[in-house]
């Protein structure tokens, strides 16, 4: 439980009293339970705008609460990678770029489109909507641990992710991602297309980083889990009608 928390701690803002001593590699296979943490508060807020606001401001409250929960962790990550990937450089000189606190052009995109397409997502929802918002969060914080478990850390020298590679976690310890797939069942057969783009969007990013970088940084991990919980929000309003 104490890894739970502290999981909680580093990716959240909840007030869970003084923070613990981390220990990386051991809080790695709590993310999706996280994830299911931030999509259970999502729900709960989710519902309660409802009773105040139509599905459009619920919508972009529910895209803020996001990013509130995770102290914009993940956002930030997102607009360096974008300003560092989109400079077209080197890979050493986009790991000097992503480096930087100030954010670009491209980053500043990057992030405005991603909150729009989730606001989009979201604002779409008919079906299983509570549970969408539950699970979504679950998988895209889920997909860092692969992103951690198969590609090689970028900054040898120190960074943020350095604990998390420091002891990768073994193969039987990601099959926590099965806690998100187990809920995704009551989708019924929207399940598998849930399931199955989430795998191919997993493959297909950690592909590009391996083609780009061949290594991932903690600003990558964010980029991550942000493109993926837009992309599972868009797939989960695929023939949603206006």
């Amino acid at each position: 439980m104490k890894h739970f928390i502290s999981a909680l701690q580093f990716l959240t803002i909840l007030p869970l009293g003084k923070p613990r001593d981390l220990d990386a590699p051991k809080i790695i296979p709590w993310f999706p339970v996280v994830g299911l943490t931030i999509g259970f508060l999502l729900v709960l807020g989710d519902y309660v705008f409802s009773m105040l606001w139509p599905v459009t401001i619920v919508s972009f409250l529910d895209v803020l609460l996001l990013a509130i929960l995770s102290g914009g962790l993940h956002l930030d990550g997102l607009g360096d990678t974008a300003d560092g990937f989109l400079s077209h450089r080197s890979p050493e000189r986009v790991l000097t770029i992503m480096r930087d606190s100030r954010i670009g052009v491209m980053g500043l995109l990057a992030i405005v489109f991603i909150l729009a397409i989730k606001w989009g997502g979201i604002n779409s929802l008919e079906n299983h909507r509570a549970l969408y918002l539950f699970i979504i969060p679950a998988y895209s914080r889920g997909a860092m641990m692969f992103g951690i478990k198969f590609l090689r850390y970028g900054r040898p020298q120190g960074g943020m992710g350095t604990d998390f590679f420091s002891d990768k976690p073994p193969i039987y310890a990601l099959s926590i991602i099965l806690l998100p797939v187990f809920f995704s069942f009551w989708l019924g057969l929207d399940s598998v297309r849930l399931n199955s783009l989430f795998i191919v969007m997993t493959v297909l990013i950690l592909f590009y980083y391996k083609r780009r970088m061949g290594c991932i940084t903690g600003d990558m991990l964010g980029a991550m889990a942000e493109i993926e919980e837009a992309g599972l929000f868009l797939i989960a309003c695929i023939g949603a009608k206006i």
